[in-house]
């Protein structure tokens, strides 16, 4: 039986992970909006959310990867979406890796209102975010939805 639930567990994590990819780049992305609005408290709010919502993804990407098919998931298409797949793949994982600290630093600078350097260090942090979080739902959707393995 427990190994059924993991199994379960671990073939629905994919597309919690996208969803959780995608929300965090809604999150920012209307945290962007409220702050260009001048709406601090908001800002701040939908920030932590967006913070949380990509803990979240982290802890279910590390389960999904311990579940189901440890470090590596294998892309099995060929042709021309291989490279195009890997190209996103790859700035997609070297960028999560960046962001983190990115992520940390200028959150750290937000909630002690040091606000020129938050600023100075948000005008990277956002558009890098929001792109590791759409380019996440994308690589979901070329291994689960577009080109899954047989496997």
């Amino acid at each position: 039986m427990l190994e059924f639930e993991a199994l379960d567990v671990a073939h629905a994590l994919p597309a919690v992970n996208a969803t959780l990819n995608a929300s965090s780049g809604v999150l920012i992305s209307v945290a962007y909006v409220l702050i260009r609005r001048k709406n601090i408290r908001l800002h701040r709010r939908f920030m932590l959310a967006a913070c949380v919502t990509s803990l979240l993804f982290f802890a279910g990407y590390i389960t999904n990867h311990v579940l189901r098919h440890g470090v590596v998931t294998r892309f099995t298409a060929g042709g021309w979406v291989r490279p195009v797949y890997f190209a996103i793949l790859i700035t997609h994982t070297i960028l999560a890796v960046v962001i983190v600290p990115l992520v940390i630093v200028t959150l750290r600078n937000g909630l002690k209102m040091r606000v020129m350097r938050h600023r100075a260090i948000a005008r990277w942090t956002f558009p890098l975010w929001l792109y590791v979080s759409v380019t996440g739902v994308v690589v979901y959707l070329f291994l689960y939805q577009w080109y899954p393995s047989a496997v």
